[in-house]
Order: C-alpha cells, then sequence, then structure tokens
C-alpha cells in the first residue's frame, strides 16, 4: 500500500475468512472496449506480479466470501496472473457460478523458467554447442581484459547497490524486508572497479526468480549482461536452488537460456444481471473474433481484354 496512490487504496477491499484473504478492488476498465465497473487485484499490475492465487487454506470454504464480493458494485470480476493451476481461484469459480455467475477461465502470458541440474557443466551440456561455445569464449575474453569481479548488496549495502539499479519506491521497501529475511539477490558484476551489469531478483524456498537486471551501454560489446545470467544461473545449481524463474514474458532472450515455459492464467466472473450478461456476450464475441484467420484484402479482379 506504501506504493499505490491513495485512490488506489480507498478502493481496496479485503474481503476476510479465518483461512482466506482476498484483496480486491473495484475501478473502472476498459473491457472489450466499453467502460465497466471491474472487481480486481487490489495490487493491480503493480510491479508485475505473476503466479497468483486466492490467499486461502487448501480446506477453506471460498463459497462464504461471495455474498460479500457480490455486495460490491461490479459487472465483471477480473483476476489475472494466475499461477497455472492456482487451485484457490479455480474454486472460487465453482462457488461463483453456483451463485449464479457465468466463468471463464483463459491462458495469459508465458513464463520460460529452468529446471535446474545437478551441476553447471550439466547445465552447459543443455545448450546448443554455438550457445555453450559462445559463452566459455566471451567470459576468458572478458576475464582476459579486465578485472572481473561479482558483487552482491544486502541489507547493509541495500542503497549503494539500489543506484546501480533504481525501480519503483515499491521495490525499495520490498528488498529492504526480502535482504532483511536472506532473500535477496542484488548483485553487479563489476569490470576494473566499476559497475558493468546488474541483476534484481530473490529467492523463495527452492526457485530463484529473475525480476529485473541493467547494463552499461558502453559495455555492451563484451555481453556482460549475458555473462551476469549466467552467473546468477550458476550460483543457482550451486546452492542446490530447483527452479530459475524468468517470470512474465516471452522475450528471445530467455528462450536462449531455456526451451520451458508456464502459461499464467485469468479468471474472469460475469454477474447475473442484465448488464453481465450483455458484457459476456461483447466478451463471446471478442473471443470468436480473435479466434478467426485474418482476412486479406479483396484482390481486384482484372477484367479480360477486349478482344482484337
Amino acid at each position: 500500500m506504501n506504493a499505490a496512490p491513495p485512490e488506489e487504496v480507498q478502493a481496496s477491499q479485503a474481503v476476510l475468512l479465518l483461512e482466506a484473504v482476498l484483496p480486491v478492488a473495484v475501478r473502472r476498465v476498459t473491457f472489450r472496449r466499453s467502460q465497466v465497473k471491474a472487481l480486481t487485484w487490489a495490487i493491480g499490475d503493480l510491479g508485475c506480479p505473476d503466479h497468483l492465487d486466492v490467499p486461502a487454506l487448501p480446506d477453506a470454504d471460498l463459497a462464504a466470501i461471495v455474498p460479500a464480493l457480490t455486495s460490491l458494485d461490479w459487472d465483471v470480476m477480473i483476476l489475472g496472473n494466475l499461477a497455472p493451476d492456482a487451485p484457490n481461484a479455480a474454486r472460487l469459480a465453482t462457488a461463483l457460478r453456483r451463485r449464479g455467475c457465468a466463468t471463464r477461465r483463459e491462458a495469459l502470458w508465458s513464463c520460460p523458467y529452468l529446471e535446474l541440474p545437478s551441476s553447471w557443466e550439466e547445465y552447459l551440456t543443455s545448450l546448443s554447442a554455438t550457445r555453450r561455445q559462445t559463452l566459455r569464449r566471451k567470459e576468458r575474453n572478458l576475464r582476459r581484459d579486465h578485472a572481473v569481479r561479482v558483487t552482491d548488496y544486502g541489507t547493509e549495502r541495500l542503497d549503494e547497490g539500489w543506484r546501480r539499479l533504481v525501480v519503483l519506491r515499491l521495490h525499495r521497501c520490498f528488498a529492504r524486508e526480502l535482504g532483511r529475511r536472506g532473500q535477496l539477490w542484488l548483485t553487479t558484476l563489476d569490470l576494473d572497479g566499476e559497475p558493468a551489469a546488474a541483476w534484481y531478483g530473490f529467492v523463495n524456498h527452492e526457485t530463484v526468480y529473475f525480476y529485473q537486471s541493467g547494463r552499461d551501454p558502453r559495455c555492451e560489446d563484451r555481453s556482460v549482461g549475458v555473462l551476469l545470467m549466467a552467473t546468477m544461473i550458476r550460483r543457482a545449481i550451486e546452492r542446490g536452488y530447483r527452479w530459475f524463474d524468468f517470470l512474465r514474458g516471452d522475450e528471445a532472450y530467455k528462450v536462449q537460456w531455456t526451451p520451458s515455459q508456464r502459461v499464467t492464467g485469468e479468471v474472469v466472473a460475469f454477474r447475473p444481471t442484465w448488464r453481465g450478461r450483455w458484457l459476456r456476450t461483447l466478451d463471446l464475441a471478442g473471443r470468436l473474433r480473435a479466434r478467426l484467420p485474418a482476412r486479406r484484402p479483396a484482390e481486384r479482379v482484372q477484367p479480360d481484354p477486349a478482344p482484337v
């Protein structure tokens, strides 16, 4: 809430059970080219969250929060950026259907991830020969031409490290808490004593999450960003983590590290009112239109040449 505008905080609601909490907000959004009142995650897309689910115990009675949800003034509920399974969101959708709402679930974003092997060398053998040779050559050349050091910034050096990677105030608070818990990975690759690339992520349980990175444009020809990413993957393997998650987005550089992907989802629910049914009709029409092949412009028919 520290990073949200005051109007966002005022619009937020927290529907509570003893075994669950659903942080949501009613806000006006554009849905199928129409302005609607939507019930969405209170955080919105701030920080680009991935792998979400309704925070609830596995045996929580999510049907008990439906009356509280339907008492709010909304036309459509949109819970996006869900984890691939998101069992609690699925149970909530079922409870809403029993109260007359129409619901759907749809795939959203691809999230490349890497299942980490037991050693760095084993991971290298999973890459193409060209990619493997390129990584080794770039690292060798960099160490030949520069004094290379990888620098980590924990809680005691956070301000120093943050000057290398400036992002939202939310993440400064978030990073401080992660640092306190020993989960922060804020690292730079230094050449001759000066930072050339920065990497920001965090760990939770068996997974390392890559969030953001940056590099000095003057060092781009030395592939410092690539080599720092390789360093962090190698570190994750050597420290016994099981997964390396690149988070949302199918950017080409991610595919160079792993072919594996998960897909986030979205649950949409429409109220059993005339406006809810109208929006559902618009939604069905829009989804059908998106599946149709793109129509090519009609070709002009050339008249037959006049007989001589």
